[in-house]
Parts: C-alpha cells; sequence; structure tokens
C-alpha cells in the first residue's frame, strides 16, 4: 500500500482551514456539515476532508475522504489489531503518504477546508501523528489552521467532569499548538440536566470562577483525594486564561446565530495568527507548556511517582 512521492505544489493565495476534534459524540460530524453549509452560504469554496477510517455515518458528502487510501476494516484483518490500533495505523499510514493528501487538497482548488477527524482523544493527547501530519501540511499546502474542539454540554452538569473537559482542552492545545476554539455542543439539550447546574451558562462558557467548583467536589470521596490537583489545575487556568467556550445548539433559532460567531471567531483567529503567530501565539503555548508541567507534576505527586514516568506515559518530551 505504498504510494508514490511526487512534487509539493504552491499557492500563491493562503488557504484555511479548521480541525475538527473532540470525544466520541460531541457532535463532529454534525459540525462539520453545519459549518460547510454556512461558508458556502458566505461565498466559500469549502472542501470537507474526512480523516477518520471508522466514521461510515457522515450527514455530508465528503470531498476527500481517507478511506479512498486505506481501508479500517483491511488493517484490522490482515495485521490483527483492534479498532483503536488500527485506527493508529491508518493515520500513521497517512503520515507516512502525506502526498496523496496534499496532491487530493490540490485537486479540489479550494479556498476553506473542514478535517474531521476520529473522536478517539488518545490519538492527539498521548500522540504525535495529527500534530505531524498538520504541521506537513502547513508546510507544504500553505494552510492556515485552527483548531474546534467539541466537548458535549452535560458535562457542566458535573463539576468533576467539567474540570476534566477543561484539561483535555489544555492538553489538545499543548500536543496541537494551533490557535483553537472549544464549543460547547447541544446546548439545546441542557434543559434535562438544568437542576444539576450549580451556576449560569455564562459560567461555563467563560470559565469564571473555578474555585466555586472545588467547594462542590469536597463532599465526594473520590473527587476529594484529587482536592490538590483540581485546585491547581483551576489556578493554572484562571491564571492564564486559557480555556473559554463558545456555544453551539440544534435549536434551529439559534444555531444559525451560533455558527455565525463560531466562524467569526475562526476567522479573527485565523487573521491574528498569520499576521503575529511567531510572537503571539509562541509566547501564549509556552504558557500552556509551563501550565502542563504543573499539573503533571502535582499528578506524579498524587501517585507516588516521578515526572519522567508520567512525561514516558503520555508520550511527552520534557
Amino acid at each position: 500500500m505504498e504510494v508514490a512521492r511526487r512534487n509539493t505544489f504552491k499557492t500563491v493565495n493562503k488557504l484555511y482551514g479548521q480541525l475538527v476534534i473532540g470525544p466520541p459524540g460531541a457532535g463532529k460530524t454534525t459540525y462539520c456539515d453545519k459549518m460547510a453549509h454556512l461558508l458556502k452560504k458566505l461565498g466559500r469554496k469549502v472542501v470537507i476532508i474526512n480523516l477518520d477510517p471508522a466514521n461510515d455515518t457522515m450527514s455530508y458528502k465528503a470531498d476527500i475522504d481517507i478511506r479512498q487510501l486505506i481501508v479500517l476494516e483491511e488493517v484490522m484483518e490482515n495485521y490483527s489489531l483492534g479498532p483503536n490500533g488500527a485506527l493508529l495505523y491508518c493515520l500513521q499510514y497517512l503520515e507516512k503518504n502525506i502526498e496523496w493528501l496534499l496532491d487530493q487538497i490540490k485537486g479540489e482548488h479550494g479556498t476553506n477546508f473542514i478535517f474531521d477527524l476520529p473522536g478517539q482523544v488518545e490519538l492527539y493527547c498521548h500522540h504525535d501523528v495529527i500534530s505531524n501530519i498538520f504541521s506537513k501540511l502547513i508546510e507544504k499546502a500553505n494552510l492556515q489552521l485552527c483548531v474546534v474542539h467539541l466537548v458535549d454540554s452535560h458535562h457542566c452538569s458535573d463539576a468533576g467532569k467539567f474540570i476534566a473537559a477543561l484539561m483535555l482542552s489544555l492538553t489538545a492545545m499543548l500536543k496541537i499548538a494551533l490557535p483553537h476554539v472549544n464549543l460547547l455542543t447541544k446546548v439545546d439539550l441542557l434543559k434535562k440536566h438544568v437542576d444539576k447546574l450549580e451556576f449560569g451558562i455564562d459560567f461555563y462558557t467563560d470559565v469564571l470562577d473555578l474555585n466555586y467548583l472545588l467547594d462542590s467536589l469536597d463532599g465526594d470521596r473520590f473527587t476529594a483525594k484529587y482536592k490538590k490537583l483540581n485546585a491547581a489545575l483551576v489556578s493554572i487556568i484562571e491564571d492564564y486564561s486559557l480555556v473559554s467556550f463558545q456555544l453551539m445548539s440544534k435549536n434551529k433559532q439559534i444555531e444559525y446565530k451560533n455558527l455565525l460567531e463560531t466562524e467569526s471567531k475562526i476567522d479573527k483567529l485565523l487573521q491574528d495568527s498569520s499576521k503575529s503567530h511567531d510572537v503571539r501565539f509562541l509566547h501564549e503555548y509556552n504558557n500552556i507548556k509551563d501550565a502542563a508541567q504543573v499539573i503533571i507534576g502535582h499528578i506524579a505527586n498524587i501517585e507516588g511517582t516521578s515526572v519522567t514516568e508520567i512525561h514516558k506515559r503520555l508520550n511527552l518530551t520534557e
């Protein structure tokens, strides 16, 4: 299954793209479909790229599909791998044959690219394959990229889950190192959990004083064990103001407004990063790295192990 290498193409105009990530069920495929429709209404030449070899129930028609390059089921059968191992193999195969994707992108003549990625968070939190693929696209295809990280809004109904979602967002920002937009999806369904919400929705979107969340965790025997870790994470989030959320609802009356607000923020991030990426964003990235080191130190302390061991487990470099 070796793909012939071809010369890298060059383009005069900057191309823009969204990397859509998030856990399974967060609404990535639906977001890709809706955002593509919005961008087309705004006169953009949109190309949707499916990079999830296990995604066979797409609500959109992919213009480029990784399954044209490699088939997940064949990998599982030929190499006796489970679904997750085969998924990692497929993306590593794409990384080695990145010229195939470059040729596909060149052939579409698009201006805005939406990349629908797998939901297995370990692919971008514990492995370098995602960041490697898009680093090559930035270098060879003149792409300006932004990450769109989707989180199911039901996490707001549980303080521990919400802090975990914040940590996942931080980890993704660290590993992928691109401009980042976080979305709370399915907000219209929050009414089912309204009795469990301790604060108004603005508290969660703006990530306000999270110490109030710590108070709600004190009564839980399990989360009480990690009180120092949660406190450290909350302190880091508030000190650096790294994470905030946009809203996304399936309610037709407000869905279009949510999409426009998200597109506007993405567009601003892409424009700003193209002008001042070397100074502004690299400074922000160093802040994220500092934050991660503090978090890892607390994890090591709780587990009675070394920071080096945690780095090895998470596939990070010190």
